[in-house]
């Protein structure tokens, strides 16, 4: 087994994400600070990483560490769509969730890799049958995962992008089921999801959306949170990137810390939302039902990026399978 090699499963109300990472020194990953406007990502990884290892041989001490990712597999389950119906999950997503953790489990058996922690976000934390999903996970995973709160969310996710962007941001966490939010010192979740939008308004929200969010807003306070660099994590963000920039295939390394402005975030909304349900299935990052809620999620982000008071904001690969590896 390489000791190096640690892994976690992130259970979400749309998919399920399987991180094979480790912890290697910074200056050959990230970024200390995140970059202002108009700077390449790339150069100011590179300078604040020179002076991070002039600073750690100065002192003796070793270089700081970040986590890089090695292998990343997601699986589509949907959780949150039995929640809408009828508040718990059923026995066929159960069952096939439990062939997705199966697939993980023989994964990391196949690469001798260590499984640290396996946590569920919000479908379950409304599930009525949160036991006995749970004994089925670990029935297939051999390790029983943790509900967590979505405070806890918001600062795993948080702490996974700072330590490769640097303090003074805001995260924005888009799931199935819910959203949260960021700047460090405080974070929240939103119970508005895209999987949730879709479910209630179809894959392109109608005049409803308007009075959707005037209700949504009404007791989310942003304060010490507007006017901030902005880092956008989660299926939606990576879709959105993997769409802007004509990618393929998903690359992190492509997409981490990319900077988009609100007039890039429309063009991208326009242009999905004129295709028909089949061409946008078609297009790089909206493969396996992402097609169906992308739009939705779209939406969202806007509303919460004119919330937050910005002209622009970055694309980042973290989220909390990373935050529960700094945490552990």
């Amino acid at each position: 087994m390489d000791k190096r090699l640690l892994a976690t499963v992130d259970i979400g109300s749309h998919s399920c994400i399987l991180l094979i990472a480790a912890f290697e020194p910074a200056e050959s990953t990230t970024a200390l600070r995140h970059p202002r406007e108009g700077e390449d990502p790339l150069a100011v990884a590179q300078v604040s990483a020179d002076e991070n290892t002039s600073t750690a041989e100065t002192e003796g001490v070793e270089p700081r560490k970040v986590l890089v990712p090695k292998l990343q597999k997601v699986e589509i389950c949907r959780l949150g769509e039995d929640i809408y119906d009828s508040g718990r999950i059923s026995e066929e997503k159960i069952q096939d969730l439990c062939r997705i953790m199966t697939k993980f489990r023989m994964d990391l058996h196949a690469l001798g890799v260590e499984l640290k922690a396996a946590a569920m976000t919000e479908a379950m934390r409304r599930a009525e049958n949160q036991e006995e999903v749970l004994d089925a996970v670990e029935k297939a995973l051999w390790m029983r995962p943790r509900i967590i709160s979505g405070e806890e969310e918001a600062a795993l996710t948080y702490r996974s992008v700072k330590e490769w962007h640097g303090e003074g941001i805001v995260t924005i966490d888009i799931g199935g089921g819910s959203t949260e939010i960021s700047n460090g010192a405080t974070g929240f979740s939103i119970p508005v999801g895209a999987l949730k939008m879709f479910k209630a308004m179809g894959p392109i929200p109608g005049p409803e959306y308007k009075k959707f969010v005037k209700e949504t807003f009404k007791e989310v306070s942003f304060k010490g949170m507007t006017k901030k660099p902005v880092y956008l994590i989660g299926g939606t963000g990576t879709a959105l990137a993997m769409v802007f920039k004509n990618l393929s295939q998903f690359d992190y390394k492509a997409i981490e810390g990319l900077e988009m402005s609100l007039a890039d975030l429309e063009a991208v909304t326009t242009r999905i939302s004129n295709l028909s349900k089949e061409l946008r299935a078609m297009l790089p990052g909206l493969e396996n039902g992402r097609s169906d809620v992308i739009i939705c999620g779209l939406f969202w982000l806007r509303s919460l990026l004119e919330k937050l008071r910005v002209e622009t904001f970055r694309i980042s690969t973290a989220g909390l399978r990373f935050g529960l590896l700094y945490e552990n």
